[in-house]
């Protein structure tokens, strides 16, 4: 019985493995038809090193996590078997995801521009680009579960940099994802200090609050800088291409 238990078990997580294997692997095949192999491996991995900050955060916590999971043109999540018990470990473990998806972003940086490769470069400017776009203070968003450490009513700040993303370049991604917010929205509208949810789940204390805070606007300026930074970059060198 007990061997039958663990090869039940260890079907199950070859399964989960083979799944999230899967989408990863469809993932590089469909934007591989686009971009080419090299930019859709560096794109996905980006993505991949996302969901594993999450992951890693979630397991350090003690949260039972999923691997991550792909779907092509629309995006990624990392489920949890086990939700956050307080405000400060959700944004603990939304903090994971940009956090080590900066770094692996950097890293690609710094490797193009040791080799001078301009498609490494375009990888890192995804990635950090990517970073900083989960960074917008809004539920479904990892800001949003970073920020709402602070307070939940925080995620209207999101609004208007939605509305101008939409008024930029309108996008269908970007609709799905305000319907998915409104009823976030909602919830922080109707958010009480003095409830009974303020007074459990939001009892931060006020140093963890500011040690958030300071992360979360120090990634975001980092992020920022970095990806105005290699945009000009590739502008610069796709100039120099049509020159030449």
């Amino acid at each position: 019985m007990t061997k039958l238990l663990f090869l039940l078990f260890s079907g199950v997580k070859l399964s989960k493995l083979l799944l999230s294997g899967g989408t990863m692997l469809l993932s590089v095949l469909l934007y591989a038809t686009l971009y080419g192999w090299r930019y859709a491996v560096g794109f996905v991995a980006m993505i991949v090193i996302h969901e594993l900050g999450h992951f890693f955060a979630a397991r350090h916590r003690g949260l039972p996590a999923g691997l991550p999971m792909l779907i092509p043109f629309i995006g990624a999540w990392t489920s949890l078997e086990k939700m956050p018990h307080d405000a400060e470990t959700e944004a603990f473990v939304g903090l994971g995801g940009p956090l080590l998806g900066a770094v692996a972003a950097t890293g690609c940086y710094l490797m193009a521009r040791s080799w001078n490769i301009d498609w490494l470069l375009a990888i890192s400017y995804a990635g950090f680009f990517l970073n900083l776009f989960n960074l917008i203070p809004m539920l479904p968003f990892d800001g949003g579960r970073i920020t709402a450490v602070l307070s939940p009513r925080i995620w209207f700040a999101g609004v208007p940099i939605m509305v101008g993303l939409f008024l930029y370049r309108p996008s269908p991604m970007l609709l799905l994802i305000a319907l998915l917010a409104a009823p976030q929205l909602m919830k922080a509208w109707k958010y009480r200090a003095d409830s009974e949810e303020a007074q459990t789940y939001y009892a931060v204390p006020a140093r963890v609050k500011w040690e958030y805070a300071a992360y979360y606007l120090g990634l975001a300026a980092f992020l920022a800088m970095m990806a105005h930074d290699v945009h000009e970059m590739l502008g610069a060198a796709r100039h120099l291409g049509g020159d030449a």
